[in-house]
């Protein structure tokens, strides 16, 4: 199975407060090798976190004492490299897409099938760590943007943009083809994995993210600036365009 961080078994943390389906999960991880820890609300769940430092949590959307959007908030802002899989019910779908959008990696459906949950959380946990190429790699500048691999760093003239993991990942992987095509399927299999089957939908709300940061950052400038543009291609992916020029 994936391992933790330095070999060790994965840690997980699970915030649920039905007792039927909390009971499933940790019981289900604890057999599959995960060091896991669950709490039934989501103070006790953000109090865990923080002592605990999990690899991962299973967030249950609807909590009795914290909004379960919110929480992915907070601890995407508390913890930018941690995995964080939501848990819904089938008709919340306008949640999903905010859980998405707070911070979360990915969702479940419930009811959910232990098997499907755990494949997808191998997925996660295979994440390759960066290239040598990558790491001793020259920053990418394109216009006023700058693209840093090796320390993780983007910024807007000389203003750092906060992003999460994922929508750094994918800046850079376009950043790498720019004026290429990258296709849907590509980003899916560079930025998540290749062997991931969740919902492409987790693409567009990311891609939507990272947009919607780099305007800000545009818009707040203290001085005029020009950025690369993200291209949509429909029915393919998209293409980071030059910037143009002053």
């Amino acid at each position: 199975m994936s391992t933790g961080t330095a070999g060790r078994p994965p840690t997980a943390l699970v915030i649920e407060d039905d007792d039927t389906i909390g009971r499933h999960l940790e019981s289900g991880l604890r057999g599959n090798g995960y060091s896991t820890t669950w709490c039934r609300t989501g103070s006790a769940g953000l109090t865990a976190a923080h002592r605990d430092l999990p690899d991962l949590v299973l967030l249950d959307l609807g909590l009795p004492d914290l909004d379960g959007i919110d929480l992915a908030r907070r601890l995407r802002e508390d913890f930018p490299d941690l995995l964080i899989v939501i848990l819904t019910a089938r008709t919340d779908e306008i949640d999903v897409i905010a859980g998405l959008d707070a911070g979360a990696d990915d969702y479940l459906v419930k009811p959910f099938s232990m098997t499907v949950l755990l494949a997808r959380l191998r997925a996660h946990l295979r994440r390759r760590p960066p290239s040598e190429a990558q790491q001793e790699s020259e920053p990418i500048r394109l216009g006023d943007l700058t693209v840093d691999a090796s320390a993780r760093r983007v910024l807007v003239a000389e203003q750092e943009v906060p992003l999460r993991t994922k929508e750094f990942e994918l800046l850079a992987e376009l950043a790498r083809h720019q004026g290429s095509a990258v296709s849907r399927e590509t980003l899916m299999a560079r930025v998540w994995d290749e062997n991931w089957f969740g919902p492409t939908k987790t693409l567009d709300v990311t891609m939507a993210s990272l947009r919607r940061r780099l305007h800000t950052a545009e818009a707040t400038a203290s001085r005029t600036v020009h950025l690369p543009q993200i291209t949509t291609l429909r029915g393919h992916g998209y293409r980071l365009d030059p910037a143009p020029s002053p």
